[in-house]
């Protein structure tokens, strides 16, 4: 009815008389409804002017009052209270009432509240000015009146920035009707579900994502949800579901488009993605779904089989990716064929004014934002915490973890001194998803509030940058992103800063941090540089021999030598080079002939076997290299490693499925597991999982990694408590991230414990609390 009305009234408004044809279709559908709602007779039309309207009444349900009473109360309640009197007496109080029950809201245009919010910014630049001035002084006078205005500045601040922000269920508004349309036209049925409509972010970041959002919700219905019919015979309900999730998270706003429908159809994305001259057949044959799926984000790419109103036109996922890329978010897919797909959108809170730490490389300042800073670390020589370089690679020691460097000066092209010379300063640690790294900086000075000021046209392609700032002193410097730093570690060459494109098409592979070393023979090995617990060189006279065992006295306590093969020859003078791997405080060493390099990169383990000891070969920098099995050699050290915390090393009656990712990790678990008297199946993905729980094996416990491909732990654990079978099975969160963000989205999709991903002990002794009855009923 709205819709004609409407039809009607761009008609008036443009030829000055009504549509031809008749509205008797839309009148019979309401006289229907009415007729099955209406029972008592019908009341008296009402006359206004010239026009007559009938009004049709349902029969009144309890507590509600008809028209007549409505108005009768309406004509009889006394209106406003007179203003008071100027001298009104403090026993006055029937004056009181209109105020208090008056409207406490009012509307202002958005154009004032844009100038207010510049203002501001103005503001917070010149408070940040004047406190740039005071420190220089002192004992300036104007200390105590500078801190005022500053408390009152953040104040400020912060009202401004709530008028901005609007929960996000109004960029939600059209989207019911839009899915209501097109369920209608592409013959489909469809249910649109919403959550978190009430999460709140800024206004303008807010109106940046309508249109990806709309988009994303008619891809979901026209490419992901299947007709009915075939949703039948697959055996899902014939309704298709579209659910829209948001919530914050780390100081940013995730939001999720998910579909139950047919999943990404990655055959005919990676026919597309040849035929467009984006990747070559050999290239994809060594991509996983994960990295496939995200060619739809590239330029013009689209399989639809025809153009429609709905896709086909050449204007797709490439457009929301630009959108959301511009406002300093991100967006990806992860999809199960036959279960679905969820798109993952990140976006700020708000483009104004965030909170960044001013460091300096090369005598340049720059800006880093606060929420990707986990903490400053001053490296010395002969320190604690100090630089140590593996062949051409910077790594930090960082309490018994080696994490990679880079020199923010060397990556921007803005410092030509020795490597020597950048080994003591300050090392800003960085945490970007799962992966932390170290950024080597020259001075730290302070976190500030900044004004947000965007990059300019020409320098948008420099993807270490996200936009500039005005300091105190006036001083435009640039804002480090983050997420750029992020890609940039491991790179075998640094892109040139002037003018190098994005190669935007390509999908992003993950990537592995892996040491590489020599044992044995020239071919390279691996090891996956988070098991490493430190690097030694050792004299080799210190070794000794006990028991007929190679030691050496190591940190209080004696360390066993392991070799990995028969090949391996100790040095008879000098150095030998050695990798220690340590459990709390047991510690053991690989000899090794040379530590090669640490290298960042795409670790696709071929699990063809190699002997013992080996899980396989990888192809690393070019050279197929073997991946060690370093819980094949803890034994070797210690014929007790993982028995020695479990006891008597009792039977359990318990069985457990492993779902991780990483072929290495889940080789040197499931013997850990299985010591400790545990029966388990090991899978490399939750789609794996879900389909053995679908075929009705069912386990005690279930221990997932957070940070997977395709499916992450999270969204596999909300599938799981949705199934009524697998509902009560005890879930057991591993990541190698522990922040409270995390645990709380965890804790949210009802995980029972959350355990860091190498802390043994930590969870065998959640294993053993979650099946503490089982354990009894043995």
């Amino acid at each position: 009815t709205i819709d004609r009305i409407k039809e009607i009234l761009d008609a008036l408004e443009k030829s000055q008389s009504e549509p031809q044809g008749s509205d008797d279709d839309i009148i019979g559908k309401l006289d229907e409804m009415g007729a099955k709602t209406s029972v008592a007779p019908a009341p008296a039309p009402i006359t206004v002017g010239s026009l007559t309207y009938q009004v049709l009444e349902r029969p009144l349900k309890p507590g509600e009052a008809s028209l007549d009473e409505l108005e009768r109360a309406f004509r009889e309640t006394p209106g406003p209270a007179a203003p008071a009197e100027p001298r009104r007496r403090a026993s006055d109080k029937e004056d009181d009432t209109g105020s208090k029950n008056g409207n406490h809201s009012i509307r202002v245009n958005v154009d004032t509240l844009e100038s207010l919010m510049t203002m501001v910014s103005e503001l917070v630049l010149t408070r940040n000015q004047l406190l740039e001035m005071s420190r220089r002084h002192e004992d300036s006078e104007f200390k105590a009146p500078l801190q005022r205005l500053s408390n009152v500045t953040a104040e400020l601040q912060d009202s401004v920035m709530k008028t901005r922000m609007q929960p996000v269920g109004n960029a939600w508004q059209k989207l019911p009707r839009i899915v209501r349309d097109l369920s209608g036209e592409l013959g489909k049925q469809i249910e649109l579900e919403m959550h978190g409509a009430e999460t709140e972010l800024d206004r303008q970041v807010l109106d940046q994502i309508r249109d990806p959002l709309t988009h994303m919700v008619r891809n979901s219905a026209d490419h992901g949800l299947e007709t009915p019919d075939e949703r039948a015979a697959c055996g899902k309900p014939r309704a298709g579901t579209i659910r829209l999730t948001a919530y914050h998270e780390g100081g940013q706003i995730i939001i999720e488009v998910a579909d139950d429908g047919r999943g990404l159809d990655t055959k005919r994305i990676k026919a597309t993605a040849v035929a467009n001259g984006l990747s070559t057949e050999a290239e994809l044959a060594t991509m996983t779904d994960a990295q496939i799926h995200r060619f739809v984000f590239a330029p013009g790419f689209s399989t639809a089989a025809r153009v429609t109103n709905v896709s086909g036109r050449g204007v797709g996922m490439d457009v929301v990716h630009t959108n959301i890329d511009q406002i300093g978010g991100s967006v990806d897919v992860k999809s199960i064929a036959g279960e679905g797909s969820v798109f993952t959108i990140k976006i700020p809170l708000t483009l104004a004014i965030i909170s960044a730490l001013i460091i300096e490389a090369a005598g340049e300042r720059f800006a880093i934002p606060q929420l990707a800073v986990t903490e400053l670390v001053r490296v010395k020589d002969r320190s604690e915490h100090r630089i140590e370089r593996i062949k051409d690679t910077a790594v930090l020691r960082l309490r018994n973890r080696l994490l990679p460097l880079l020199h923010l000066g060397k990556l921007l092209r803005i410092d030509a001194r020795p490597d020597s010379e950048l080994e003591n300063g300050f090392i800003v640690v960085m945490q970007i998803g799962s992966r932390t790294f170290g950024v080597v900086v020259d001075g730290v000075f302070h976190t500030e509030e900044i004004v947000v000021k965007p990059m300019a046209t020409r320098l948008r392609h420099i993807p270490v940058f996200s936009g500039n700032t005005i300091l105190g002193d006036g001083a435009v410097i640039m804002i480090i992103d983050p997420n750029g730093l992020a890609q940039s570690i491991g790179s075998a060459a640094v892109q040139t800063m002037a003018g190098a494109d994005i190669q935007a098409a390509v999908p992003e592979l993950p990537r592995t941090s892996v040491l590489v070393f020599r044992a044995g023979s020239p071919h390279p090995k691996a090891v996956p540089l988070s098991l490493v617990t430190r690097l030694e060189e050792i004299d080799v006279r210190k070794i000794e021999m006990a028991n007929g065992r190679e030691l050496v006295q190591y940190r209080g306590q004696l360390m066993p030598l392991i070799r990995m093969n028969d090949h391996i020859r100790i040095k008879d003078d000098g150095t030998q080079p050695l990798l220690v791997f340590s459990d709390g405080a047991r510690s053991m060493a690989l000899v090794v002939d040379e530590i090669v390099d640490i290298v960042d990169d795409y670790l696709d383990i071929q699990s063809v076997g190699g002997g013992a000891g080996i899980i396989g070969s990888s192809v690393i920098k070019g050279q197929a290299t073997e991946i060690v099995d370093v819980a094949h050699f803890m034994p070797l050290a210690f014929a007790d490693w993982f028995r020695r915390s479990t006891g008597a090393g009792e039977r359990v009656a318990a069985n457990v499925l492993l779902i991780d990712d990483s072929d290495f990790f889940r080789n040197m678990l499931t013997p850990v597991l299985i010591a400790a008297g545990y029966d388990v199946a090991s899978v490399s993905s939750a789609a794996e999982a879900l389909a053995l729980l679908k075929k009705g094996r069912r386990f005690d416990v279930i221990v997932t990694d957070i940070d997977m491909p395709d499916m992450d732990g999270v969204e596999f654990a909300n599938t799981v408590r949705n199934d009524a079978l697998s509902a009560q099975t005890p879930i057991i969160a591993l990541s190698s991230t522990m922040s409270t963000d995390i645990i709380e989205r965890v804790r949210r999709a009802g995980v029972h414990d959350f355990v860091a991903k190498f802390d043994r002990q930590g969870l065998i002794a959640s294993l053993k609390e979650q099946t503490a009855d089982i354990h009894r009923a043995a």
